[in-house]
């Protein structure tokens, strides 16, 4: 099972991969911060542009 890790620590809010992905990432309206939608999300060609293009390199994906 591939999984989705955000690191939230180095996350800067940019909101990149919630441009590039939106059905599996979004900001949390408290800590500004990038998270997943649901816990266990369909792995696409857009997750891996939203990590290959996040500025802080904070998404990784583990297969």
């Amino acid at each position: 099972m591939t999984e989705i890790i955000i690191d939230t620590y180095l996350c800067s809010g940019c909101a990149t991969c919630v441009e590039l992905c939106p059905q599996v990432f979004r900001l949390d309206p408290v800590s500004e911060k990038a998270e997943l939608i649901s816990l266990q999300p369909e792995v696409t060609d857009e997750v891996y542009q939203a990590a290959a293009f996040c500025p802080e390199k904070c998404i990784e994906i583990i297969e």
